[in-house]
């Protein structure tokens, strides 16, 4: 008991942690897979079956500084969807199913409302896409983090027959790119909004549209732009769409169809810019019409307080596109039927032309046509 005593008094509750653990044991068992008990050293599952050829696709992110806006406002059963999000809707993009999902948390200290909240958001999410939360670690980091603050990363599995696997390879000049709307910032452009947030000395509690006719002179900023009566702390923790479930349906129901899917981008880091041109062949490009979708008002808010234009705001934040299919001309008005009321929009928003025409970055702005 003295070195545990010791431990404690270093800042590691050994005993606090061990309850939470049993904590979230209790509320997360029943996973059918695992072959074993959760809780062990790590989880054995089998391959699911129905698959001739299965193929497995992983994926690994995090939530980046989108927990600092939830320690600040003291909001955790949200972020945990955003985690889930980030990577599941990684492998989709390779047409795969996600199956299993782990979780990494660190905390300064263990607080067990807040990790149960945490994890419990994790469990949600990855209930609603039909993928199992298998495991996971919380670690105690006092001394390194300070006694509220916490990092999360996640790591999704996921599988597709290779006959179905989805690489860009596909893909052809001509082809339509349907982009998706968004939910909000989702977990990208944290670092810069948040030195906004202090350089501007802004409220979190205000309306997100007063800010904006405030700062921005916009009458209308609340009308058609997402505002609503949303403060801006809420708009900032507004959780992540989920894309992997209403894709995968869509992807079978064109497949069935004979219709071709090129390639699938998750508009993360980098906008679209830094992922449409990963969704294409290296010899094809993108031209984007950024006039084709609304930019959500938070977007153009915090990228035009930072000093943005739009093609700034377009490569730091995801401006209002989550996901992008790029499908035959064919396939574009079905992919927008089916995909737009699940998420407030679809759109039509580029197409996909030879690399030569659009430079060595394989993306362009302008108008399509």
């Amino acid at each position: 008991m003295a070195s545990t005593t010791a431990y404690a008094e270093a800042g590691v509750d050994v005993a606090r942690s061990e309850a939470v653990v049993e904590r979230l044991r209790e509320r997360l068992t029943g996973s059918g897979d695992l072959l074993g008990s959760l809780g062990g050293f790590g989880a054995a599952l089998p391959i699911p079956s129905g698959y001739r050829e299965p193929v497995i696709v992983t994926a690994t992110d995090g939530v980046g500084t989108k927990t600092e806006l939830c320690r600040r406002l003291d909001r955790h059963d949200t972020i945990g969807r955003d985690l889930v999000a980030m990577c599941a809707d990684d492998i989709v993009c390779h047409g795969a199913t996600p199956a299993w999902f782990l979780d990494y948390l660190a905390v300064g200290r263990v607080d067990a409302a807040r990790i149960v909240s945490i994890v419990g958001g994790i469990d949600g999410a990855c209930r609603e896409i039909g993928c199992e939360l298998v495991g996971g670690e919380t670690a105690e980091h006092p001394g390194v983090m300070g006694p509220d603050a916490f990092d999360l990363a996640g790591f999704c599995i996921g599988f597709v027959e290779r006959s179905a696997l989805i690489d860009g390879q596909r893909t052809e000049p001509g082809d339509i790119v349907i982009g998706i709307a968004s939910s909000g910032l989702h977990a990208n452009g944290y670092s810069l909004v948040r030195s906004v947030i202090d350089r501007e000395r802004i409220d979190l509690a205000m309306p997100l549209s007063e800010l904006a006719r405030d700062r921005l002179g916009d009458a209308d900023a609340g009308n058609g732009t997402g505002a609503g009566d949303v403060t801006v702390g809420q708009a900032l923790l507004e959780p992540t769409h989920i894309y992997a479930a209403a894709v995968l349906r869509e992807l079978a129901a064109l497949a069935d169809m004979g219709l071709r899917v090129g390639g699938l981008a998750h508009i993360t880091g980098g906008g679209s810019p830094g992922n449409l041109p990963r969704a294409v062949r290296p010899d094809l490009g993108v031209i984007v019409d950024p006039g084709s979708w609304p930019e959500p008002l938070v977007c153009r808010l915090f990228g035009t307080l930072a000093g943005m234009d739009g093609a700034q705001r377009r490569s730091t934040f995801n401006a209002g596109i989550g996901m992008a299919l790029v499908v035959e001309p064919q396939a574009a008005r079905h992919v927008i039927d089916a995909l737009a009321q699940p998420f407030g929009g679809a759109w039509e928003i580029g197409r996909v032309v030879p690399a030569s025409a659009v430079g060595s970055s394989r993306y362009a702005e302008g108008a399509i046509g």
